[in-house]
């Protein structure tokens, strides 16, 4: 159990890091990144320190080794459990040794013993590993050190509250550790710029075409401020093809010993038009445990959890595009597979919201989850999944681990109701499949939060993603991992294969690839060329990243006790390099003849504070700010329960605006009714005596007056309404003849304009 107290020894002392030194060759948006970490063991006998770090559960750590006074010690990577018999043994034999291991079964962080460092002596340990770098919305490829490699420290009289939990408190110029950065950066299209929160060297480009650069820390970097470079590129959103040669004597036809293609696509995506997109499988998940029927804000004349999460369900289901496809879920009972659309869908859906209860026991998500998961997705239609949960789960590693194995085939946004919600579930979920993770406390709304989650899920897709190889006779591509179903606004696909055989022909021979997706109602195709020769080079990130995505299907079924999946998985582990679950890195200094002697002291160095993970780096994230203000008395808003005969006199506008939107049909239109009427505080006389002309349908009369209605009464709640708005306007357009706005706005009392049709 690692003490949280930042990097201090157990007697108060400044842990023994010396410098940080970190070299990093980005090419593309792939990172192969080495760490260097001096220590100096300042006590009067022998040490044992270990430290722990996080790096992105996709990264791929395939080499370690330690300088131990003059002696270079290459770690071997072994079976977990021999390795760390192994580096039990040199400890009880008074050798200089060190272990580095997964912890956990979440993939993304390590720990590093170093054991038996004699009293005065230094020890270097280097780390090596390979990631993939998250895309900023404006194309740049973002690189992140982690913070732990670069602690935090809270400046010298400084009564804020602490960056980290228990950092310790440093006069300025008295960092014990120093950090050097420098990144050598690779595009075949050109490097435009690299930009960063620190202070940077000039770029130094290393080709006259730009397609290599180099740059550095030019100064170490403020206190409590994570290192981030983001590196532009030329033409970010044309794809490439790479070819990395094999590893060099390793026997052709092994995962290392053959060469590895990798596959870069960024689509432009064109920007969402509302009401005009009706592909999408939208999936809800709604926790109907018993706390769901506590009050929002924990007094009792406040709205029940499970009644704001009902309302917000019909928000989200009127604001669905036609020719959709959606499902209801509850933890614990399962319905059928998503449906398509339509009015008869709909209006089936809305009462059986409206039936929902807080009755199904405590919180399982696990079981619904992968209910969802087992039915494949629908060819064109992008799968988002919706959870809203209000508790703590004990399995809320197995839940985002099983979130993350479907990662390439959906987008996951969740929500946290209530002070008790888990936070690392609801984050967790929702970062390990590219969506967004919202809370909802004291008097926070539900619904705007939602409603914006639903914009960013309607916004254009990539689907249908295909690869087809034209190589020379004797050859043959192999996917390495599952290819990504679906690209998201925001994201970038990284595709890796294996070239089998050998070419026939020179050494000249090209290689090419045809790319094939989907956006919207329009298929595209790209064919990238590449010499089937390639330059060797020292590192391979291709290779390794390939064989992480290899590792993490594999160690995925040993969860499900495969044995032959278990033993592809140590030796594809053990092949590469690249440590697994299964397998850790030790490295023994047997050239010490003597034993150090003297008895053992312990160091922990843990990881400071309470980090949240950021793109793979570690970041401190705040808490969300409270939403709009709910209504001061408890009321449900579904308002299909409420007589229309009723007084809306008085009500809240939130009441109002959901008693409208509960008559919206799915095609986006309204019908001319007493309980429109009602909802629109007219009479049903007036609304149809008022009617400009009979040559306009009573529906179109009808979602004219709704439409004029929200713009005039309901401005406040826009981020509500805007998505199902949108559908009516659409709608509208649809039908032949004249509106009347400026009839609706006399019979409202309103003065909207007719520019709000977009005509």
């Amino acid at each position: 159990e690692m003490t949280q107290c930042g990097l201090l020894t157990g007697s108060n002392k400044p842990v023994p890091l010396r410098s940080v030194s970190v070299t990093v060759l980005i090419r593309g948006f792939v990172a192969d990144v080495g760490c260097e970490l001096l220590y100096r063991n300042e006590e009067q006998g022998p040490m044992e320190a270990v430290f722990v770090f996080p790096v992105d559960p996709e990264a791929a750590v395939y080499a370690f080794e330690a300088r131990l006074g003059g002696t270079c010690i290459q770690a071997q990577l072994h079976e977990k459990k021999q390795a760390q018999e192994l580096y039990g043994d040199a400890l009880a034999g008074g050798q200089s040794s060190f272990l580095l291991q997964q912890e956990g079964t979440g993939g993304d962080v390590f720990s590093c013993s170093l054991g038996n460092l004699p009293p005065g002596e230094e020890a270097a340990l280097t780390l090596r590993y390979v990631c993939e770098l998250p895309l900023e919305p404006d194309g740049a490829a973002r690189y992140m050190l982690p913070a732990v490699l670069h602690p935090r420290y809270t400046p010298h009289g400084w009564d804020g509250e602490d960056v980290t939990q228990g950092v310790p408190r440093v006069p300025q110029g008295e960092l014990p550790y120093t950090l050097n950065l420098s990144a050598t950066l690779q595009s075949p299209h050109g490097i435009d710029r690299v930009l960063s929160n620190c202070s940077l060297t000039p770029l130094s480009y290393t080709a006259g075409n730009r397609t290599t650069a180099q740059v550095s820390l030019a100064e170490a970097p403020p206190w409590g401020r994570d290192v981030e470079l983001l590196v532009f590129y030329a033409e970010p959103h044309k794809p490439t093809a790479v070819l990395e040669a094999g590893l060099p004597g390793v026997e052709p036809g092994s995962l290392m010993g053959d060469p590895a293609v990798m596959v870069t696509l960024l689509p432009s995506l064109p920007e969402a038009v509302p009401g005009q997109s009706s592909a999408g499988e939208f999936i809800f998940l709604l926790d109907r445990s018993a706390s769901m029927e506590c009050p929002m804000d924990g007094q009792d004349r406040s709205t029940q959890r499970i009644d704001s999460a009902k309302e917000t369900l019909v928000l989200l289901l009127k604001s669905l595009p036609l020719g959709c496809y959606f499902n209801i879920y509850g933890f614990g009972s399962e319905f059928e597979q998503s449906v398509a659309y339509t009015q008869q869908t709909m209006a089936k859906s809305l009462q059986r919201v409206q039936q929902l209860q807080a009755d199904l026991g405590g919180t399982e998500i696990l079981a619904p989850l992968r209910a969802i998961y087992r039915i494949p997705c629908r060819d064109g239609h992008p799968r988002q999944l919706f959870v809203f949960t209000d508790g703590e789960v004990s399995n809320a590693q197995d839940v985002i681990a099983e979130v993350q194995r479907h990662q390439g085939a959906h987008r996951c946004f969740s929500f946290g109701i209530g002070e008790g919600a888990s936070k690392a579930l609801v984050k967790g979920i929702a970062r390990a499949a590219g969506g967004s993770a919202e809370f909802i406390t004291g008097q926070d709304r539900m619904q705007p939060k939602a409603l914006q989650s639903l914009k960013r899920a309607l916004q254009p897709a990539v689907t249908q993603i295909s690869l087809c190889w034209d190589l020379p006779p004797g050859m043959e591509a192999v996917l390495l991992g599952r290819g990504p179903e679906v690209i998201f606004p925001g994201q970038r696909c990284l595709i890796y294969a294996q070239l089998r055989g050998q070419p026939q022909p020179p050494d000249t021979a090209m290689g090419s690839v045809t790319l094939q997706y989907r956006i919207q109602d329009q298929t595209y195709k790209e064919t990238l060329q590449f010499p089937l020769k390639p330059q060797d080079g020292d590192r391979l990130p291709v290779h390794r990243l390939a064989a992480k995505s290899l590792l993490l299907e594999l160690e995925e079924a040993v969860d499900t006790r495969s044995e032959g999946d278990r033993c592809r998985a140590l030796e594809t582990s053990l092949s590469s390099g690249v440590v697994c679950s299964l397998t850790a890195y030790v490295g023994v200094d047997t050239e010490r003849t003597q034993p150090v002697q003297g008895p053992l002291v312990r160091w922990d160095i843990p990881l400071p504070g309470n980090p949240g993970k950021v793109g793979g780096a570690l970041g401190w994230e705040g808490e969300p700010g409270a939403g709009g203000q709910h209504p001061g008395q408890a009321m449900s808003l579904l308002c299909n329960h409420v007589p229309a005969h009723l007084s809306l006199e008085g009500a809240p506008e939130e009441y109002l605006l959901l008693r409208l939107v509960s008559l919206q049909n799915a095609d986006g239109s309204w019908d001319l009714d007493s309980r429109l009427a009602a909802a629109l505080g007219v009479s049903e006389t007036d609304a149809r005596g008022r009617m400009p002309s009979k040559d306009v349908p009573p529906n179109v009369w009808a979602t004219v007056l709704a439409v004029v209605w929200l713009h005039g009464r309901a401005a406040g709640q826009r981020n509500e309404w805007e998505l199902l708005e949108a559908k009516a306007v659409g709608w509208v357009r649809g039908q032949a003849g004249e509106m009347g706005v400026g009839a609706a706005n006399t019979l409202l009392g309103c003065t909207v304009g007719s520019a709000i049709f977009r005509l």
